[in-house]
């Protein structure tokens, strides 16, 4: 029974002296960088821009939409009063002109996520640097991304901190 009593307190003793020793630079911290590029000032920049850029060409689109479908109206009405040639050789037109539409508004959609690719990294690139001096600063070892956590206490997330800092640094992300 002694025996039992003095291994329970040196078990108790070594798992006090282990958990003692870890320091804030041995736990984990994490940063939400979804939120990074949402919400701080060149992301919300790059962000606005896109959406802009998104917008004006699906006006564009739904305009030239709006007109190939009055034209196929038209062609449809023209079927009893034209030649069979005539009618064949304007749908054959018709077709090429929608398949073009199609061709450029997909052109369009990935020239968009490509920009927004690029000012993901260029993004990320800017912000790689900040973490690392702030990781310095508070001798923290490991930071993670939010997603791949499951569970996390709130005092380990860094990202309005991160944020704070990239604003300071970086205002905008210039796109082409």
């Amino acid at each position: 029974m002694n025996k039992i009593y003095k291994i329970l307190i040196l078990l108790f003793l070594s798992i006090n002296l282990f958990f003692s020793s870890i320091t804030h630079a041995d736990i984990p911290h994490f940063v939400d960088f979804a939120k990074i590029l949402n919400e701080s000032k060149a992301g919300k920049q790059a962000q606005d821009l896109l959406k802009k850029k998104f917008e004006t060409d699906n006006k564009k689109f739904s305009k030239l939409e709006k007109t190939i479908r009055a034209k196929e109206k038209e062609l449809i009405g023209q079927k009893k009063v034209i030649t069979n040639e005539e009618y064949k050789k304007k749908a054959e037109s018709l077709r090429a002109e929608v398949k073009k539409f199609q061709d450029n508004r997909t052109k369009s959609i990935n020239k968009i996520g490509e920009m927004r690719n690029k000012y993901k990294v260029e993004l990320l690139k800017a912000l790689n640097p900040i973490i690392a001096d702030y990781m310095k600063e508070k001798k923290i070892r490991l930071v993670l991304d939010k997603k791949s956590i499951l569970l996390g206490d709130n005092n380990l997330d860094i990202t309005e901190e991160i944020i704070s800092l990239l604003n300071k640094k970086l205002t905008s992300i210039k796109l082409n």
